[in-house]
C-alpha cells in the first residue's frame, strides 16, 4: 500500500466521520472505500440520463430509498412479459409483441439497476439490507 497525503474540505470530512461514526468504521477506511467507488470502471456505459437519476438518489431520504428497493413491476406487467417471452422462445410472437417485450425488458433492467443503487445507498448509510426487506409493503 502507497503511503498518500491528501487534503480534503472539513465539509468532506464531517461526511465521512458521519458514515464511519454510523458503520463503526475508521474515517481513513470510509475515505478509501469511498475512493476506490468512485474509481471503478463502470461495467457498462449509461446514458447520462440515468448516470444523473442514479447519482440523484443519494440525497433521497432513507424511507426514499427503502421504497424505490422494494418496487416491484406490476404483476399484470409480469405476467404479459412472460407470455410475450414464452411466445419469443417459441418463436410465435410478431414483430410488435417483440418490440413490446424488448420495451418491456428495458424497463425491467432500469427498475433492476434503481433498486440495486437505492440498496447500496441504504448499506452506505450503516442498514443492513436483507431479502425480507426488500418484499414490497403490501405483503
Amino acid at each position: 500500500m502507497s503511503d498518500y497525503v491528501l487534503s480534503i474540505p472539513d465539509k468532506l470530512y464531517e461526511k465521512a466521520r458521519r458514515v464511519a461514526q454510523q458503520t463503526s468504521q475508521q474515517v481513513d477506511e470510509v475515505i478509501r472505500a469511498k475512493l476506490e467507488d468512485a474509481l471503478d470502471e463502470p461495467v457498462f456505459d449509461l446514458p447520462n440520463d440515468e448516470k444523473e437519476e442514479l447519482k440523484a438518489m443519494a440525497y433521497l431520504s432513507d424511507d426514499t430509498l427503502w421504497t424505490i428497493a422494494r418496487e416491484q413491476m406490476p404483476k399484470a406487467v409480469q405476467e404479459h412479459m412472460s407470455v410475450l417471452m414464452t411466445g419469443n422462445t417459441r418463436g410465435t410472437i410478431t414483430s410488435n409483441e417483440y418490440s413490446e417485450l424488448s420495451e418491456l425488458v428495458e424497463r425491467g433492467n432500469r427498475l433492476t439497476l434503481r433498486k440495486a443503487q437505492a440498496m447500496k445507498y441504504l448499506i452506505d448509510r450503516g442498514y443492513k439490507v436483507t431479502m425480507d426487506d426488500l418484499k414490497p409493503a403490501d405483503e
